[in-house]
């Protein structure tokens, strides 16, 4: 893979200042979102009110504490533009989640906040090593989901040529990857894995693709993951983080010459990590939720959003700005199977250790006889089709799980493609249980 460390005189001036000029930026625009959101939100001046906070009371970033959250189910309860602070006319788009847990939620933007966002996913895309002219492949879903045109705005704001596939059409994905050359692949890394099956089905090498660099994100993806793509592709594969209460993807995004957790992009966005049982701050290092406020958002101001994804807040190295560390759980993905806590990304580690399965999965839970049970749904890769193969596979499988995770599994090892694939993001846990 090639060196693609950018040079310093491309970056923003802010992405390499101190640490004292962006916390007095920060603390400039912080106390102009709490009272922008107090003046012009009816949701967030009740909140406030009724938690005895005033956006007067902030002198400082430790002052943010005072404030109180905001939750998913906030957005859902004011459905569909009750969190708004300002007039639904001056809003020139709106995005919302697919609603498949309930209401969906439902976020807008002025044209101000669509500058904004362009920017920091230019910036994002620029982090990851893209540049003006790069042709930029984008797979990421299109419509009411954030990522498609949030990537697409960006890589035009950056300079790049782009081509709006969105997701599907697998084998045109990769004929259009042959024809068209693009630089920069953007997807979900489980469709990333789909593209490649679509290489290797039509008897192309993945190496020999013009793709150096991929922007992954939408899901928690591990680095045992990024390590399979990049070994594929002889690509760099970045991870991009952001979510759509905020303001989509491009909230944070790692830097491809270090990739050691994503810097956030601290001049736009003010992150916390607090105990998900207390909801207390913990210090920086510590590992806990992650907690956003928005700092420069008219449409709809964010104040201290619980995210519910885990990571720890680490010192800036290849920017100035803070890091998170690599995302790869969430406090309503966990799984507690006979009182130990399991992620996905955990099976995924292992099943990436194991020689004969390919890194396609999906976890099953059922119950039986009052107990939870496990079962890992996951493939053969096509040279290991026989019966013993697999049996041989599934042990190693099941003993990695049990010996690093703590759990007996079942294990399915089906035929190559017998595991559902996703065009976005990948449903990784099937709950079968009955209460």
């Amino acid at each position: 893979m090639k060196d693609l460390t950018p040079g310093k005189d491309i970056l923003d001036p802010i992405e390499i200042a101190s640490r004292d000029e962006i916390t007095a930026l920060q603390e400039k625009r912080m106390a102009w979102s709490l009272r922008h959101a107090y003046e012009n939100s009816p949701f967030y001046r009740k909140r406030f009110d009724e938690h005895g906070a005033h956006p007067g009371d902030f002198t400082t970033l430790a002052d943010l504490a005072r404030f109180p959250f905001t939750l998913k189910q906030d957005l859902r309860d004011t459905y569909p533009f009750g969190m708004f602070a300002v007039p639904r006319e001056k809003l020139v788009r709106i995005h919302a989640s697919s609603g498949t847990t309930g209401k969906p939620t439902v976020v807008g933007y002025t044209k101000n906040d669509i500058d904004i966002w362009a920017d920091m996913m230019a910036r994002s895309i620029r982090a990851s090593g893209g540049r003006s002219g790069d042709i930029a492949h984008i797979a990421y879903g299109y419509g009411l989901f954030t990522g498609g045109l949030g990537a697409h705005y960006g890589a035009e704001r950056l300079g790049c040529t782009v081509v709006p596939i969105s997701g599907g059409m697998t084998a045109r994905q990769v004929t259009l990857i042959q024809d068209f050359k693009p630089r920069i692949i953007m997807v979900t890394p489980s469709y990333m894995l789909s593209i490649l099956d679509e290489f290797h089905r039509q008897g192309l090498d993945p190496r020999e693709s013009s793709l150096e660099v991929g922007i992954f994100g939408a899901e928690p993806w591990t680095n045992a993951m990024r390590a399979e793509i990049e070994r594929a592709f002889d690509m760099h594969a970045v991870d991009i983080y952001g979510l759509s209460e905020v303001m989509g993807p491009g909230v944070a995004n790692e830097c491809v010459e270090t990739k050691d957790g994503l810097h956030v992009w601290e001049d736009h966005f003010y992150p916390e990590i607090i105990s998900p049982e207390t909801g207390e701050v913990l210090p920086d290092g510590e590992m806990g939720e992650l907690v956003f406020t928005t700092l420069t958002k008219e449409g709809l101001p964010i104040i201290r959003y619980r995210t519910r994804d885990l990571t720890r807040i680490l010192p800036g190295t290849a920017r100035s700005m803070r890091r998170i560390e690599k995302i790869t759980g969430r406090s309503d993905d966990m799984i507690i199977l006979r009182g130990v806590n399991v992620f996905p990304t955990q099976i995924e580690e292992q099943i990436l250790k194991c020689k004969g399965l390919a890194p396609h999965f999906q976890i099953e839970l059922t119950r039986k006889d009052r107990m939870d049970v496990m079962t890992v749904h996951v493939e053969c890769t096509a040279d290991r089709g026989t019966g013993e193969a697999r049996q041989a596979s599934a042990h190693e499988l099941t003993h990695h799980i049990k010996s690093v995770i703590g759990i007996s599994t079942k294990i399915e090892v089906h035929d190559p493609d017998g595991v559902a694939r996703s065009e976005g993001k990948a449903r990784r846990v099937v709950d079968n249980r009955s209460d």
